[in-house]
């Protein structure tokens, strides 16, 4: 202490260490197999590593590459949002490189939110978001996703999202596909909501991260939706897509005026990062359709394997329809707190797992819903099947 006030910012006291440290140091203390934190344990393509070496070698992306990012990866970013979805973007004032798309939010977030704006975000949501809300003096207002049980799906209710919009309310903060439950927005949900932030003159950010791992359904950038492409900040990564999650990786696309108040805030933040990172993944973006479809193929077995194994094991499972994560309900097994579930299932069965109430503002709504990961090796994953069938014993 010093003066008599605690050396933590106020803003982020309720902010400890994140559950994903912690669930990995259990995994690594207990020996356990981690389907708790969301990153592959095998790389990416072989070419794509080589790009980032041959740029090493090459001397570019040494030092500081340019603010904004590389023009070789803003151009292939621009490319890749015209290819697949028919946005047209200047790589030179709308294409933002940031470090990750974790920095991306928040450089969005302290760049458009000012003290007592209210954002909305759609519980349960990835845990920086909530930080990055307080970092910029703003207030979160959750909108839930609510578990259907008899389709197993989790839905968005266009009604509540409506209701807790208010005077004070800047902007909506969008996650699909949608972690932690799996959820891929509608074409008639988006719609909704580009209709409501078009009628309220609201913001939107959109984390699409995992827009190349849809199973059902399919992946709409909201930017794409009438009267959103001046008022949406869409934020991408190469982590999720090509399983380089270390390399941070990520980038904003938005009209010229957002991308120059996101750069704003970010160039006070890493300034630059990943130089010759950002050489390989303007080649990642070229990669053939090939690529993306044998990278979903993987995925949904990897998806079916450990749905059905954790359906053995007695839990109910909410098969996700896009990410990498499935989201279960412990209930059935006779638990119904994700926290001690989690902590205790490295001794009871040698893995670990995140429990979902993290990732929600009511706690008591995610109390008794555990997430896993399945971006891991078919071998691995079927040993923490035949790990979490003790459960079932």
């Amino acid at each position: 202490m010093t003066q008599g006030r605690p050396l933590l910012n106020r803003r982020l006291a309720e902010f400890g260490t994140t559950i994903f440290a912690e669930m990995s140091a259990l995994a690594v203390r207990t020996g356990s197999i981690n389907l708790g934190q969301g990153f592959p344990d095998t790389d990416g393509p072989e070419e794509i590593r080589e790009a980032a070496v041959r740029a090493l070698r090459d001397g570019r992306g040494n030092q500081y590459p340019p603010g904004p990012g590389i023009p070789e990866l803003r151009t292939a970013i621009a490319d890749h949002q015209q290819r697949r979805y028919g946005l047209a973007h200047d790589p030179d004032t709308e294409v933002l490189v940031t470090a990750g798309a974790t920095e991306a939010i928040a450089a969005s977030l302290l760049a458009l939110l000012e003290p007592g704006d209210e954002v909305i975000a759609l519980e349960p949501y990835y845990d920086s978001y909530a930080a990055c809300i307080a970092m910029a003096g703003a207030t979160r207002v959750p909108v839930t996703l609510r578990p259907e049980p008899s389709t197993r799906t989790y839905r968005l209710d266009l009604d509540e999202l409506r209701a807790a919009i208010t005077p004070r309310t800047r902007l909506i903060l969008l996650n699909t596909p949608h972690n932690p439950t799996g959820t891929v927005l509608t074409r008639e949900e988006l719609g909704a909501i580009a209709a409501l932030a078009v009628e309220r003159d609201l913001l939107v950010v959109t984390d699409e991260v995992y827009e190349h791992l849809v199973f059902e359904g399919e992946h709409l950038p909201l930017a794409s939706f009438p009267g959103m492409r001046g008022r949406t900040v869409t934020i991408g990564s190469a982590g999720k897509t090509y399983s380089f999650t270390g390399w941070k990786v990520g980038w904003i696309t938005a009209s010229p005026e957002l991308v120059s108040a996101v750069r704003s805030a970010k160039q006070f933040l890493t300034y630059v990062s990943a130089g010759p990172f950002q050489y390989a993944v303007a080649e990642a973006l070229r990669l053939p359709d090939s690529y993306y479809d044998a990278l979903r193929a993987e995925l949904r077995a990897g998806r079916d394997l450990l749905s059905d194994g954790l359906t053995e094991a007695g839990f109910e499972v909410y098969r996700p329809a896009g990410t990498y994560f499935v989201t279960t309900d412990i209930r059935p097994l006779g638990e119904s707190d994700g926290f001690a579930f989690c902590r205790a299932l490295p001794e009871r069965c040698g893995v670990v797992a995140i429990p979902n109430a993290v990732f929600y503002d009511h706690r008591e709504e995610g109390a008794p819903f555990v997430r896993f990961a399945f971006c891991k090796r078919k071998a691995v994953l079927e040993e923490a099947v035949d790990r979490l069938k003790r459960l079932a014993a």
